[in-house]
Formats: structure tokens, C-alpha cells, sequence
């Protein structure tokens, strides 16, 4: 990499880099329109969001295949309290096996990422500059950026991990455990909207048919609202999000109620 390393950068460059956007060396992309709506942030939006859409879906689908046995209120309550618990601690393990697993990916990766570089300093940067010329960077260019980073190592590791191997650095920060732990409560807190009209309802009515129909309701509302989430999340029109959200618990649990209804009236039969 002698090309690189007779490279000079000072803030010269960076000066020469600003002016030249007035003169109009750097092309000036106007996508137009209004500025692209941004995302709802936040380190555990996604756990929250998409467990809490994965347990009301769950519930409702249990609790709807329960009444269409014919089942009473106290056993949609037991099954559904107890079905609850357990899916959201399986939920929650899950969530962090992954996260440690992908974490643990990541620190190895990047441990033969920087061994790689360390031990074979110049084919790797000259692969990195490659890739830069094939994303279209004039190959001067491209050695000078490379030629740079390779001055930091840790973060001519990093980059190199983010461009070419796809993948990013570990987070020193991040805590499996917590991802865990949110996905789990996430879970118990939005999956047991679909049982609260047979605990609410108690003191009014008698009729299960009526306690459905209310968790019917509250698991349309509690969908809806997590499809707003799911809207800001991912920079999606409303309508269309919630809209998806409400036909996917709906035919979930249309499914499971004339499966229920079906072996209901096979048990019947027999």
C-alpha cells in the first residue's frame, strides 16, 4: 500500500472538501418532497412492540378456540393465565439466547477481523480499498479514506467488519439479559389484554358470550395500538400498519375458533 502511505491529510483538505460543495464539485442530491418521516428510536422499542404483537395474537387465538368449545369463563382464565406465563418466559429466554448468541458472533468475528488485519495488514487493506472502488470511489480516493483508517485500529477493524463482512462490532453496552427481561414483560403486559373482560366483567354479567365479545374488543384495540407503534417504528403509513395488525390477529383467531368448533362437535359426535 505505498500509494496510501504517501498520502497527506490535514485540515487543508477538509477546508478545500467544503468549498468545493460551493462550487459545485460535489453533486447535490434534491430527492424533493418533504423531509421522510423519522423512526421511533430507542433501544427496546422493537422487543416491546413485536412481543406484545406475538402475545395478544397468542392469546386472543387461545381464548377464541376455548369458546368455541364451549369452555366456561374460569377455564379460558386458567388456561390462558397459565398458557400467558409460560410462552412469555419461552419468549423471553429466547430473546436472550439470541441476543447473547449474535453478540457473541459479532466479538468473534471481529476478534479474526482484527487478527487478519494484524497479520496481514496489506492484503486486507487493499481488499477494502476494492470494495470502496467498487461502490464507485475514485481508487486515489479510496486510498486515501483506507490509508487513513488504518491509522486507528480500531476502527479500521470495525469499518472493515461493517462493509465487507456485513456485520456489526459488538456493543459493549448491550446486556442480553435486559432484552430478555422486556421481551418477557412485554409479553404478560400485552398478552393479557384478551383476558381482562373476563376478570373486568365478572361483577356484570354471567355470560361468557358476552366476556368473548369483550375480549374480542380489547385484543382489537390492544392491536391496533401496537400497530401504530409498529407504524413509527418502521416509518409506515397508519392506516395501512394497523390495518395488517387487525388481519392478522383476526384471521389467527378465526382460525382457532372453527378449529375449536370443529372438534367440538367431532367430541360430540363421538
Amino acid at each position: 500500500m505505498a500509494e496510501m502511505s504517501g498520502q497527506d491529510y490535514d485540515g487543508t483538505s477538509t477546508t478545500l472538501l467544503l468549498q468545493s460543495e460551493n462550487r459545485g464539485d460535489i453533486e447535490k442530491r434534491n430527492v424533493g418532497g418533504r423531509r421522510p418521516r423519522e423512526t421511533w428510536k430507542g433501544e427496546y422499542v422493537k422487543s416491546i412492540v413485536y412481543a406484545g404483537l406475538d402475545a395478544i395474537v397468542t392469546c386472543f387465538s387461545l381464548i377464541s378456540s376455548i369458546s368455541a368449545a364451549r369452555r366456561s369463563s374460569v377455564d379460558v382464565l386458567v388456561l390462558g393465565i397459565s398458557n400467558l406465563v409460560a410462552d412469555g418466559i419461552s419468549m423471553g429466554f429466547g430473546d436472550f439466547v439470541s441476543s447473547s448468541t449474535e453478540k457473541d458472533v459479532a466479538a468473534n468475528e471481529r476478534a479474526a477481523t482484527e487478527w487478519d488485519l494484524t497479520n496481514n495488514m496489506r492484503p486486507q487493506l487493499l481488499a477494502l480499498v476494492q470494495h470502496y472502488q467498487h461502490l464507485g470511489m475514485d481508487i486515489n480516493d479510496a486510498s486515501t479514506v483506507v490509508a487513513i483508517f488504518a491509522k486507528y485500529k480500531d476502527i479500521i477493524v470495525d469499518e472493515k467488519m461493517t462493509v465487507q463482512k456485513r456485520m456489526l462490532p459488538p456493543d459493549p453496552s448491550e446486556k442480553p439479559w435486559r432484552n430478555g427481561v422486556v421481551t418477557f414483560a412485554a409479553f404478560l403486559l400485552f398478552g393479557s389484554a384478551p383476558l381482562l373482560s373476563f376478570i373486568v366483567l365478572i361483577p356484570f354479567t354471567n355470560s361468557d358470550t358476552d366476556k368473548f365479545i369483550g375480549g374480542c374488543l380489547l385484543s382489537g384495540l390492544s392491536l391496533a395500538f401496537l400497530g401504530i407503534a409498529k407504524a413509527k417504528i418502521a416509518g409506515q403509513n397508519y392506516v395501512l400498519s394497523i390495518g395488517i395488525i387487525l388481519f392478522n390477529g383476526t384471521m389467527a383467531a378465526s382460525a382457532a375458533y372453527a378449529l375449536g368448533l370443529i372438534l367440538r362437535n367431532i367430541a360430540a359426535d363421538d
